[in-house]
């Protein structure tokens, strides 16, 4: 079958031309996703006002919540996968994409009710304030009533990649964008629906495309399909879901957490706009950072392909290839962060107040971006071969050991610049501890790879 072939050449076809042909798609599909964010936002500050973009802001721990839930199911689903097919355990992979599906179902439904329940308490403990509480409720209720959708919707596309379709979750992609996009000034300006037309134009999209996912795994033909006697829950499997996603779990979670204590300290110490600031140099961020998690999408069937397979020197070079370009990618985003924050800014709101802050927080946010880029794709690496604990330390240290006591520390001397000079300050020193990690598992590696080669 061609799915079987190209799941096999995964450990055959030239590392560099592998990593292109997965993460382009991955990279164009990423950068969708992140723009469709910022089309949102963009919207919203434009044909709303700067309170609604702050209201928004106030909504990405919820979105982190929500996205923590749905990276342990899928990711660690879609790690799985590629680890039994780089075995060749093709019942096995049969059953886990069974498997995943329910468990996006329960956890999508189970999520978006509880947290509908005490909607507007949970926004009042996020930094929520009387300004900007109507908007960030609005939007969520639409939101959380479509959850189960967007679980479903991202847990699909991480199954495409995993079964060597790449391209076909970058198509899925694109296409919310696209649709989202068309939908935004319908639902804002036409139908005058506010930030909640966002939200609809959002769920609406997701919905469409999963229809295309769910056509896509329905068809026999295919290695992995839907079929009857893969949807039974099996403890075994659940468990090693849960052991390789808990790890992209702690650190959403965590991303939850440490956004509550800036979006509470910017309200303390600059306002509800700052935290629009905050806001807006997030998304501008996070463009650079979602085309780096597209070359970590590349990456992943690929590692964790090879890992299976025992074949280590291809494993550790898309490891260094996916660094490198990491690296180059990031640097880019601190060109344009230092050099042109105010067009950046000026894109989502005419408000001179909420752009001079908005510039004066990309430029601190991305002082150190060069650094990031290996330290994401390491941390990955780790995730993607099984190494949950040690993916998880990475992910935890960076946010929970380093950045929230300098969040906690910082702001009371240094006011609301304290709040921004804690982000560069702890990728800096989360960027040695990872390399020092790193250097171990490396000659770890090559030293497996050498008696594997000195045994045949």
């Amino acid at each position: 079958m061609d799915n079987k072939k190209a799941t096999l050449e995964l450990g055959t076809k030239p590392v560099g031309g592998l990593l292109m042909q997965y993460a382009i798609p991955a990279i164009v599909a990423m950068v969708a996703s992140s723009l469709y964010n910022m089309v949102d936002s963009i919207f919203i500050g434009q044909g709303v006002g700067p309170m609604a973009i702050s209201g928004l802001a106030i909504t990405f721990p919820f979105m982190n919540l929500s996205g923590a839930i749905g990276a342990c199911i899928g990711v660690g689903a879609s790690t799985y996968l590629s680890v039994k097919l780089g075995q060749k355990d093709y019942s096995m992979a049969q059953r886990i994409l069974g498997n995943s599906v329910v468990l996006k179902i329960i956890t999508g439904v189970l999520f978006g009710a509880l947290c509908l329940l005490f909607l507007d308490p949970i926004l009042r403990f996020f930094g929520a304030t009387d300004n900007t509480l109507p908007y960030a409720h609005e939007y969520m209720v639409v939101i959380l009533l479509g959850n189960v959708f967007t679980h479903l919707y991202f847990g699909m596309n991480a199954l495409l990649r995993a079964a060597s379709k790449p391209r076909q979750a970058m198509y899925a992609t694109i296409f919310t964008v696209m649709l989202n996009t068309a939908l935004d000034p319908l639902f804002i300006y036409t139908f005058d629906m506010g930030i909640r037309g966002a939200a609809l134009a959002t769920i609406l999209s997701q919905m469409t495309a999963l229809c295309w996912q769910i056509k896509l795994f329905s068809n026999p033909n295919e290695l992995l399909h839907f079929k009857r006697g893969i949807y039974r829950l099996d403890w075994s499997i659940i468990k090693n879901i849960l052991a390789i996603g808990i790890s992209p779990l702690a650190m959403n979670a965590c991303s939850c957490i440490i956004v509550i204590f800036i979006n509470t300290a910017l309200v303390k110490y600059g306002g509800d706009l700052a935290v629009g600031a905050y806001g807006i140099a997030n998304r501008i961020g996070f463009l650079f950072f979602m085309i780096v998690m597209g070359i970590n999408q590349g990456m992943q069937p690929i590692a964790g392909y090879n890992y299976g397979a025992m074949q280590f020197d291809r494993m550790l070079r898309v490891l260094n290839l996916s660094m490198f370009w990491a690296t180059i990618i990031m640097l880019v985003g601190w060109l344009v962060g230092e050099l042109l924050p105010y067009p950046c800014a000026r894109l989502f709101t005419t408000d001179e107040e909420l752009i001079e802050k908005a510039v004066r927080g990309i430029r601190i946010n991305m002082l150190v971006f060069p650094l990031i880029g290996s330290q994401a794709v390491i941390t990955n690496f780790f995730q993607s071969i099984g190494k949950a604990k040690i993916s998880i330390f990475l992910s935890l240290s960076r946010q929970m050991i380093f950045l929230l006591p300098l969040l906690i520390m910082l702001p009371p001397v240094m006011g609301v610049d304290g709040v921004w000079a804690a982000l560069p300050a702890s990728d800096t020193v989360a960027f040695v501890v990872t390399w020092i990690i790193m250097f171990r598992y490396m000659r770890t590696f090559k030293l497996q790879h050498k008696e594997l080669t000195n045994g045949r």
